[in-house]
């Protein structure tokens, strides 16, 4: 593990995730140094001060789920369809083509 994990830096990696992709919580624990973080970073999620500039609806369960949103999950399913995803019920088709390799800076 490296140092404190910010929200900052959270927010600063999520905005690097397109249109069209997705990512895990734990893929940004993973690229943030902190693999152990995943629940961590749900909790920077839920106190996200902007969702409309750090995208915190493109961040899905690990198995491709919706997983929760501030605003329900129906507007995160519109958003991200909006953004050119497809379901399978609550589920990312083709989870793993959409999911966005992250690297942090």
């Amino acid at each position: 593990m490296r140092g404190a994990l910010f929200a900052s830096d959270v927010y600063a990696l999520l905005r690097t995730v397109p249109k069209g992709k997705v990512t895990t919580y734990g893929d940004l624990a993973k690229a943030l140094g902190h693999p152990r973080a995943a629940r961590a970073i749900g909790r920077i999620m839920n106190a996200n001060p902007d969702p409309i500039v750090v995208p915190c609806h493109r961040v899905v369960a690990s198995d491709g789920g919706i997983g929760g949103y501030a605003y329900g999950t129906k507007v995160k399913k519109d958003i991200l369809e909006n953004e050119g995803l497809s379901f399978e019920g609550d589920r990312i088709k083709d989870f793993e083509k959409r999911r966005a390799v992250l690297k942090k800076n």
